[in-house]
């Protein structure tokens, strides 16, 4: 189920900024209408298609000279999302535009941040390079895995998240009991707290060891859950493994019902099935990257089309972005 506002209800900036120019790869170009209506302009047009050895080509069809452009590309299905954005880049620098700015909605690659063994590529820094190596100027990214990536990047990043627009479909949703905030593992404690802090809600956090690369087991629960409305929080939900162990340990541990909110929904392999069989009552996540087609109905996705316009509204005009989550 997608949360959409109709047609007349549905909000636009104040002040429309029709000089700025947006244009879109293929992998979410729903996403780059909305965030283009929002701001009172239209997704510029552009030529991307593939020759019959896969090979992507890529065409500007109008004048961009001296202009700042952004590129609306989450990395989804990354190995063929990635080469079209630094190929889209590549044209836009060779078009003369005055500055280029990278939308990316969902980074990939964000999990392969450091070296846990022995000979393995730090992919997430290579990913950095190979941006700004194409000829981005800027990256504005959401929901990064972790923060330290924007320091893989000698040019600018602007991170923004989708806190506030969970944390209102939160507040306005009525839970059976008290709520409590649940980390599904000790790296997202952060992320948790901030959404415990907001709400005024307690925090619990679900101990997880990862055996494998997607795979993990759920060990014990820190924190109290009994007779409460949980709500896991993360900032992907990939095969929904972690996910859905961690929602059967909070049923088991007294929780009336469990809700997931997520800012990424990959919904690789099992993880629909995986979702649809499990206790969650409902999966709250954003249209960073599209839904699949057969999605559950306990889906509900929420739009970050207007945060996002907002934030390219501010970069264009030299405005603060990090005011917008005070």
């Amino acid at each position: 189920m997608v949360i959409e506002l109709p047609m007349s209800q549905k909000e636009t900036r104040i002040k429309p900024t029709h000089d700025i120019r947006i244009f879109s790869g293929r992998a979410n170009p729903e996403l780059a209408e909305e965030m283009a209506d929002y701001l009172g302009t239209n997704v510029g047009p552009m030529v991307i298609k593939n020759f019959s050895d896969g090979e992507i080509y890529v065409q500007i069809q109008e004048s961009i000279r001296g202009d700042d452009v952004f590129i609306v590309q989450p990395l989804c299905d990354p190995n063929k999302s990635l080469i079209e954005l630094l190929i889209i880049i590549d044209a836009f620098k060779r078009a003369s535009a005055q500055s280029i700015t990278a939308v990316i909605p969902y980074y990939a690659y964000a999990r392969q941040d450091r070296k846990a063994a022995g000979r393995e590529a730090i992919s997430a820094k290579l990913v950095a390079d190979l941006l700004t190596t194409a000829g981005a100027d800027r990256i504005l990214a959401m929901d990064l895995h972790t923060g330290q990536i924007q320091g893989f990047f000698n040019i600018l990043v602007d991170h923004i998240y989708a806190t506030p627009i969970l944390i209102k479909y939160l507040r306005e949703k009525k839970f059976e009991s008290d709520i409590v905030v649940v980390s599904p593992d000790a790296g997202g404690v952060e992320r948790a707290r901030v959404f415990a802090k907001k709400l005024n809600a307690p925090l619990a956090i679900v101990d997880k060891r990862r055996q494998a690369h997607n795979i993990a087991q759920v060990e014990n629960l820190i924190g109290d859950v009994k007779g409460k409305s949980a709500i896991l929080v993360d900032d992907m939900i990939d095969t929904a493994g972690t996910i859905t162990e961690a929602a059967k340990l909070l049923i088991k541990e007294g929780a009336t019902e469990v809700y997931v909110c997520a800012a990424h929904p990959l919904f690789s392999g099992p993880a629909l099935e995986r979702l649809e069989n499990s206790p969650i009552k409902e999966v709250i996540v954003t249209n960073t990257l599209p839904l699949k087609p057969h999605t559950s109905k306990k889906i509900v996705q929420l739009s970050i089309a207007n945060l996002l316009g907002e934030a390219i509204a501010r970069i264009h005009d030299d405005e603060s972005v990090s005011s917008l989550f005070d």
